[in-house]
C-alpha cells in the first residue's frame, strides 16, 4: 500500500489513560517475544537495526524472518545495499543447513560475517521468528554488530564474549505481516530505555463480527488508547498517543477490509490488507511518517512499527 493521503480528524475517542509510562524498564537490548495472535498467523517480519562501531560509523542491518506453507527462513542484508546477500530456507529439501556462516562485502566495502545456528530453534505456533534456542551473530568489519537469540555456549559466541558486552545496536524499524482474523497482538519497545509493551489491535462489531457496526480498538498494556466507531466510514485516520513519555503517531488504514483494493483486478471486497503504523517523533517533527522504506540514516532516529494485516 502506498502513501495514505486521507485522514479523519473526528474518527476516534482517545482514552484519558493513553500514557503507558508506569511500567518496569527492560534491558536496553531489544527483546521480541512470541506474539499471541489468537488464530492469526504472522507470515513475515522485517527488522532494521542500527549498529554503531568503535570507529563511530553506523550501519543499518535488515533481518527478515518469513513463514508460509513451503518456506520458513531468514534473510539478511545491509542497509547500504538492499540486495539480499544472505538467504536461508530451513524448510527447503535442497538446502537444510541450519548451522553455519557466510562472509560477504557490501557496496561500501564493509565486510559482513554471519554466524547462525537454527538447528534447535523453536518458532511457536503462529510466529515467523524463532523464540528460543537459536542465535544469529553478525560481525561488521571484524566487530560485533548484531546478536540475536539466547544461545551462549557455542564456540563462536565464546570468541566474541567480550565484544558482546560492548556492542551498541538498537531496533529502529519493524514490519509485521499477519494473516487471519481481526485480532492482532504483538510487543513493541518504543525506545532503548523504555519498557516492552503489549500492543493489541482488534476490530469488532455486533455479535463480534466486522460487518455489523465495526469498531476498531488499539490497546497498549491493556489500556485502550484509541477507539474508532463506524469504522466503515472512518477507515483512515491518525492520532497522537503517549507511551513512556514519548509522542507516538498512530495511523490506521482499513479501507481494503471493506472495499477491496480498488485496483480493478477483481479483488473481492474485504480481502485486502489493512495498515497500522506506530512511529515515535520529536517535538520538532509533527509529520506522520508513511513511507514504506527509509532512505537515509538520519531519518531513522525514531522507532516505527508497521503492521500489515490481511483478513481471511
Amino acid at each position: 500500500m502506498g502513501l495514505i493521503s486521507c485522514y479523519s480528524e473526528l474518527s476516534l475517542q482517545l482514552s484519558q489513560k493513553s500514557s503507558c509510562s508506569n511500567h518496569k524498564n527492560v534491558s536496553n537490548s531489544v527483546s521480541l517475544k512470541k506474539p499471541n495472535l489468537n488464530g492469526s498467523i504472522q507470515t513475515a517480519t522485517t527488522n532494521i537495526y542500527k549498529t554503531t562501531l568503535s570507529t563511530g560509523s553506523h550501519h543499518l542491518i535488515t533481518v527478515t524472518w518469513c513463514r508460509n506453507a513451503t518456506t520458513q527462513g531468514l534473510q539478511i542484508s545491509s542497509g547500504d545495499d538492499p540486495t539480499t546477500v544472505f538467504r536461508l530456507n530451513t524448510n527447503s529439501r535442497l538446502f537444510r543447513k541450519k548451522r553455519g556462516s557466510k562472509v560477504f562485502e557490501t557496496v561500501n566495502n564493509s565486510k559482513f560475517e554471519v554466524f547462525y545456528d537454527l538447528s534447535t530453534a523453536q518458532y511457536g505456533a503462529a510466529g515467523a521468528e524463532p523464540v528460543e534456542k537459536y542465535y544469529v551473530l553478525i560481525m561488521v568489519d571484524s566487530e560485533l554488530g548484531l546478536f540475536l537469540g539466547d544461545m551462549s555456549d557455542d564456540a563462536v559466541l565464546k570468541k566474541v564474549k567480550m565484544q558482546k558486552q560492548n556492542v551498541k545496536f538498537c531496533l529502529v524499524s519493524r514490519k509485521e505481516y499477519i494473516y487471519g482474523n481481526t485480532l492482532y497482538s504483538t510487543k513493541a519497545q518504543f525506545s532503548d530505555a523504555g519498557s516492552l509493551h503489549d500492543v493489541v489491535i482488534r476490530c469488532t462489531g455486533e455479535g463480534d463480527g466486522v460487518k455489523n457496526n465495526p469498531t476498531l480498538s488499539v490497546c497498549i498494556d491493556k489500556r485502550v488508547v484509541i477507539r474508532v466507531k463506524r469504522l466503515q466510514w472512518n477507515f483512515r485516520g491518525n492520532q497522537t498517543i503517549f507511551v513512556d513519555g514519548l509522542s507516538v503517531d498512530l495511523m490506521w488504514d482499513v479501507h481494503d477490509w471493506f472495499f477491496g483494493s480498488g485496483s480493478g483486478s477483481g479483488t473481492r471486497t474485504g480481502s485486502g490488507h489493512a495498515v497500522f503504523l506506530f512511529r515515535t517523533k520529536t517535538g520538532v517533527d509533527s509529520r506522520l511518517w508513511l513511507e514504506d522504506t527509509v532512505k537515509t540514516k538520519d531519518e531513522m532516529k525514531e522507532f516505527s512499527l508497521l503492521v500489515y494485516a490481511t483478513k481471511s
